[in-house]
């Protein structure tokens, strides 16, 4: 036999109805903590006392700063973004609050509603804060205080005196700030206009030693002459230089041509700059060029006519050269005496500048006294304008820092407990917790819950379910719902035998009370009542059972015939079925402790499989003792019972690897005691069969010709 299986199998997802069974299988605890939250939630609407809350809505504006160099603090107010929170710890503080409990005798009336004759102050200022709330209404720069308290008239009238509370206490600060504000400002302008007048005499001073003829009140200077002349000669220089520049691209264009070319570059590109005489001897050469072409092909050079043409072209070019010459000369003359011009006004410019810049130095010292004096006289003209509107603003109180727009009113209506709140939510926590509760017991449980839980940990096959509370079937009968379970499993059995030689079975488990010796008892009940010969033998030597179940003796059995105290046929007992026999275990000698394993248990298995198809042999627990492992190596054929619920998974799978450790031959499972009312995964195992033998009853019996009527196991005979 191939040793066992133990590596992991892939974790299998849950599917919703695997919840659901859950959810099902624990209802009871589900709905027992669903109701105890239900009646908390219930209860505590009911005990806690009732809460009535005020709520007073005041408009809070800023302050003007001690000192404000602008007229409009629009920009100053609208920079502070923690203006509102700031003001909401105030209106918490220990000062507005305990001067709320002065006014309203707060230590007495608080303490006389919680059974006390009087609080202490800070006593009284921490249960006054705590049901304070001091919020600001969404989507708006207004202040809600609200107050929490078992009398609602008591509730409005705190809320509305901590507002008055708060109102005098910004009016108080907006009093001593103003008056702080006043007093620096007093004090500044005393000091600068003291500078004022140290700074004008010193100004008086410098103005009679540099001998500036300046007046010191006056807010525009005087112009300056050399500024003047300064800005005449920096036109004229860019004009020069527009002129030089012109004139010299000029010339240097013209040098770079030949003679022949420079006469027509002159009487054409730079006409404009030139005289009209150029232009007139151009046509004059021109003319006489053209005579003289003529009269060389009308005359010929020989003719006098010719002669006098070519003398004609002689001046014309000669007057012309000069006249070109004289351009060029005329051309370079102006460029050297506009650069002249240019150096010359350059030079003026540096003196002009030189001289402004030593009379600037020389005046300096006195205009910088002058600019201070200036600055000095702005700040002592502002200075006044602001203690004039403090002195006025000090006069005239501002009380429209604080406006109470809503004052707070009794409320008829208690705001807690909110039964409409409490006891929901006492119905969803209890579902939640009752849910969580089921799923977190399920996830402890490691018992075997389903076949899928058997095949996936113990990798071998479910050969039959059985439902809870299963009788013995030679009492019910065979046509109780319950032996269909049985029939199930024994056809199994028969598929999954290999050899039809094996006939010997044994049914363990791997703990006590698992329901193995029910179970091999009305399997070989089934097995008998199909008309084969069956032997169910109680090797449970420490424990029997099976004899109580066919209520005989068991003062002989399987130990007196290994003993050879007694011979086979006299320990075989017979049941109330023909074809079912018994052999007892008999009393266990303590100095025989291992006769299962003894070579007379081995020959007395193959007798018996000789006189009998097959042979169901009880054991105790796998994990007791050593009896069972040692059948479980002697079967043909070996069942394990697991109960349902019962023992967790590992130890079902050490019973099964000691199994397989001894060479037993494990045919199969058995899952027992399943509850097929509250586990759907099992309904289908059991929901056919009780139909069918409730139709059953319900019809009228078949009456024979005998005219006797035929019992149910004579008119339907399971076939396998």
């Amino acid at each position: 036999m191939d040793a066992a299986t133990t590596n992991e199998s892939p974790e299998i997802k849950l599917h919703f109805l695997d919840y659901w069974r859950v959810i099902r299988l624990r209802r009871s605890l589900i709905l027992m903590v669903f109701f105890l939250c239900l009646v908390t939630s219930t209860l505590l609407t009911i005990w806690l006392p009732k809460q009535y809350s005020s709520t007073v809505q005041i408009e809070v504006q800023k302050d003007d700063p001690e000192i404000s160099f602008s007229d409009s603090h629009q920009t100053y107010i609208s920079a502070d973004p923690y203006f509102l929170t700031t003001q909401f710890k105030i209106i918490e503080s220990f000062r507005i609050l305990t001067n709320v409990i002065a006014k309203l005798h707060l230590d007495e009336k608080l303490a006389l509603q919680n059974g006390a004759a009087r609080w202490p102050l800070d006593v009284t200022y921490l249960y006054l804060k705590n049901r304070l709330t001091v919020e600001q209404t969404r989507m708006t720069s207004l202040i809600e205080i609200s107050m929490r308290n078992t009398d609602s008239d008591l509730a409005a009238k705190i809320a509305n005196e901590v507002a008055e509370s708060y109102k005098e206490f910004r009016l108080d600060s907006w009093k001593q700030s103003k008056g702080r504000g006043l007093a620096k400002l007093e004090e500044r302008y005393e000091k600068e206009t003291n500078e004022l007048q140290l700074a004008r005499i010193n100004l008086d001073s410098l103005r009679n030693e540099l001998k500036i003829a300046d007046i010191y009140d006056q807010s525009v200077m005087s112009q300056d002459i050399l500024s003047h002349q300064l800005e005449d000669w920096a036109r004229q220089r860019v004009a020069a230089e527009s002129d030089y520049l012109e004139y010299s691209n000029i010339l240097f264009n013209l040098n770079k041509m030949s003679k022949d070319e420079l006469g027509g570059a002159l009487g054409t590109a730079y006409a404009h700059q030139l005289d009209s005489e150029l232009v007139d001897l151009a046509d004059h050469l021109q003319i006489a060029t053209a005579e003289m072409v003529t009269a060389a092909n009308n005359y010929g050079v020989e003719m006098p006519v010719f002669q006098t043409a070519k003398k004609h072209l002689e001046d014309a070019q000669t007057a012309y050269q000069n006249k070109v010459n004289a351009v060029m000369a005329g051309i370079q003359t102006r460029v050297r005496m506009d650069e002249g011009f240019l150096d010359m006004i350059k030079q003026k410019e540096q003196e002009i500048t030189q001289a402004k810049n030593e009379e600037a130095q020389k005046n300096r010292p006195y205009y910088v006294a002058k600019a201070d004096v200036e600055i000095i006289r702005q700040n002592v003209v502002e200075l006044g304008r602001l203690m004039l509107r403090e002195v006025v603003e000090t006069g005239q109180p501002n009380e429209n820092v604080v406006i109470v727009c809503n004052p707070a009113r009794p409320d008829s209506k208690p705001v807690s407990p909110k039964s409409i709140i409490i006891i929901p939510l006492g119905v969803i926590v209890g579902l939640l917790v009752g849910v969580g509760l089921a799923f977190f017991i399920e996830y402890l449980d490691t018992s075997v819950k389903t076949i899928d839980d058997v095949e996936r940990s113990l990798q071998a096959p479910v050969l039959g379910v059985i439902p809870q509370n299963v009788g013995v079937i030679l009492d019910e009968g065979p046509e109780s719902p319950h032996a269909e379970a049985y029939r199930v499993l024994r056809t199994n059995i028969l598929f999954s035998r290999k050899n039809e030689s094996w006939n010997t079975v044994s049914v363990l488990s791997g703990g006590a009370g698992e329901g193995k010796s029910t179970t091999l008892f009305n399997l070989a009940t089934i097995f008998a009542q199909n008309g084969q010969r069956i032997l169910v033998v109680d090797s449970d030597l420490r424990r029997p059972t099976l004899h109580k179940i066919l209520h005989v003796s068991n003062t002989v059995g399987l130990t007196d015939f290994l003993l050879k105290q007694r011979s086979l046929d006299e320990v075989i007992q017979k049941t109330k079925v023909p074809t079912l026999d018994f052999l007892a275990s008999g009393k266990l000698p303590s100095s025989s402790m291992s006769i299962l394993g003894s070579a007379q248990m081995k020959e007395t298995i193959q007798e018996l499989k000789r006189r009998y198809e097959f042979i169901f042999f009880d054991s105790p627990p796998l994990l007791g003792v050593s009896d069972a492992s040692i059948l479980a190596s002697e079967m043909d054929m070996v069942l394990q019972v697991i109960q349902y619920r019962r023992y967790p998974q590992p130890m079902t799978l050490r019973a099964k690897q000691m199994i397989l450790k001894v060479g037993g031959n494990l045919v199969g499972i058995v899952l027992n005691n399943i509850n097929m009312s509250q586990d759907e995964n099992y309904y289908y195992y059991s929901g056919y069969y009780e139909y069918q033998y409730k139709h059953r009853e319900e019809s009228e019996p078949v009456v024979p010709a005998s005219g006797t009527k035929k019992t149910p196991s004579e008119e339907i005979k399971p076939k396998y």
